[in-house]
């Protein structure tokens, strides 16, 4: 079965399948209502690199101690983004300065499982 009709707003129907499904009058003039937006509520994150709430300075961060690194690292060996784990850009850095530094010294893998 085939049905054409050109210049109107009706369907085009070929076969049983429609280009768009009919509408019913009613839903012409009913309009869409949003739902509000919930407000979000930022979390202070602490940098699990600062001392006691402060940041160490100079930033360093040890790359002989391997078990903090670890939490930094996700288990195929790349190294977690800032949004994740919740460091500063200075202490971003100084992470993936010393991964990078452990893994040259053989004290990390460089993939992971």
């Amino acid at each position: 079965m085939l049905t054409l009709k050109i210049r109107t707003n009706e369907p085009v129907s070929v076969g049983i399948f429609m280009a768009f499904p009919p509408r019913s009058p009613n839903q012409k003039n009913q309009q869409r209502t949003r739902r509000k937006a919930k407000p979000k509520t930022k979390t202070v994150r602490k940098d699990p690199l600062f001392v006691n709430g402060e940041r160490p300075r100079p930033m360093y961060v040890d790359y002989k101690n391997v078990e903090l690194l670890k939490k930094l690292v996700n288990r195929h060996g790349k190294i977690v983004s800032r949004r994740k784990t919740g460091c500063t850009a200075v202490s971003q850095h100084a992470v993936s300065k010393a991964v990078k530094r452990a893994r040259f010294m053989a004290l990390m893998p460089f993939v992971g499982e």
